[in-house]
């Protein structure tokens, strides 16, 4: 199977093509976000260094937040694209079970997080089965002191990924001070895991009516909301 794996749900860009479990080629770039300018110009350079046309491809893997509101939209809208007028497989992938997927210990506890301001976190809670993330926490926005409160329940040493870091103190006064400490290089998404990851997962049923995992509202859909409190409460990104 020729995969091709995209993930800019927050500040990397990342790329990656794959054969089965062959990685071909790859790129993550963290130097800035301009993904919507760089996406598709490194998607046709990889797959040239693969020697592949997007025809040869099978299946296209997205990492489908939750994350920045834009770079989401910039991955999926391409994967979507890509997918629909090639004809392919489309799988989605947690951006959170991306990165819990990084720690290579099986029966670890994962909490990958990602900043989402003002105390709050995009943070879910994954136990290493057989080298796959399964949620022991569903993805959630929530509170970060929510978060590690139910955290503190599982009475064991826990893997913090992402932007973990911005709360250290706070961690380590809720959590056991066993926690691991980790490498720098596993609080970013390692685009080839989401192909790997994406191969055995079920695409989705209808391409054109698959919608980013946000997990909170977006600002328009806020506003709107608060404007209009009797009106129709349905996802406002479903509706378009």
């Amino acid at each position: 199977m020729k995969v091709l794996a995209i993930d800019t749900s927050n500040r990397p860009l990342s790329v990656a093509v794959l054969e089965d479990e062959t990685v071909l080629a790859t790129i993550t770039v963290t130097v800035h976000q301009k993904h919507a300018e760089y996406l598709l110009p490194e998607i046709e350079r990889l797959l040239g260094m693969a020697d592949l046309k997007p025809t040869d491809l099978d299946r296209i893997v997205v990492a489908a937040g939750p994350g920045s509101y834009t770079g989401i939209r910039i991955a999926v809208t391409t994967a979507k694209t890509l997918a629909s007028t090639l004809n392919l497989d489309l799988v989605a992938v947690s951006s959170l079970a991306t990165l819990a997927a990084n720690v290579p210990v099986e029966g670890a506890l994962v909490a990958p997080m990602f900043d989402a301001r003002n105390h709050n976190v995009f943070a879910g809670l994954y136990r290493i089965q057989a080298g796959v993330p399964v949620p022991m926490i569903p993805d959630a926005h929530t509170d970060v002191t929510a978060f590690l409160t139910a955290v503190k329940e599982y009475a064991e040493p826990v893997w913090f990924l992402g932007d973990a870091s911005h709360f250290s103190e706070l961690i380590h006064t809720t959590i056991s001070a066993a926690t691991p400490a980790i490498s720098a290089w596993l609080n970013l998404p390692q685009v080839a895991t989401i192909g790997l990851l994406g191969q055995h997962l079920t695409p989705v049923a209808d391409v054109d009516r698959f919608v980013p995992n946000y997990l909170r509202l977006t600002q328009a859909e806020a506003e709107w909301r608060a404007k209009n409190p009797k009106e129709d409460n349905q996802s406002y990104v479903e509706k378009i």
